[in-house]
């Protein structure tokens, strides 16, 4: 079981007990752009780019199994490496979509879109970080 600091702090510091990483609010929305990126890529000009198709897809998947593998360490420290690490992929996802918008793969809307859910799973994960450091 891992604790974390809450967000929302009163006068008394409070500790939230988290049970199961699906409780943990990046991972679910990592969960969200994972199904995305599935479905973007099943198209065929995409799913033909074996490369960029697969690297995409594993820098997606790696955000929500680095969570849940972080939440499996017996310490604050070792969860906040796996964090550190699903952060990195985040931003690996991040770079590949821009490969997939410059090879007409996805549309300005659909990179918006993606991109901005992204940065909405890094926001999480670097507040989860911030939180399990202790710091405000």
């Amino acid at each position: 079981m891992q604790f974390c600091r809450a967000a929302v702090k009163p006068r008394k510091e409070r500790v939230v007990k988290i049970d199961r990483f699906e409780d943990i609010n990046a991972w679910k929305e990592a969960r969200e752009i994972a199904k995305v990126i599935y479905k973007v890529t099943k198209r065929t000009k995409f799913y033909s780019d074996h490369g960029l198709r697969d690297q995409i897809r594993r820098s997606s998947v790696s955000i929500m199994a680095n969570i849940a593998e972080g939440f499996g360490r017996e310490s604050n420290k070792g969860f906040i490496l796996f964090l550190s690490y699903a952060s990195s992929s985040n931003t690996e996802l991040q770079s590949h979509l821009y490969i997939a918008l410059d090879q007409k793969y996805i549309n300005e809307k659909e990179f918006s879109q993606i991109y901005e859910q992204s940065k909405g799973v890094g926001a999480l994960i670097n507040g989860f970080i911030r939180y399990l450091k202790g710091k405000k």
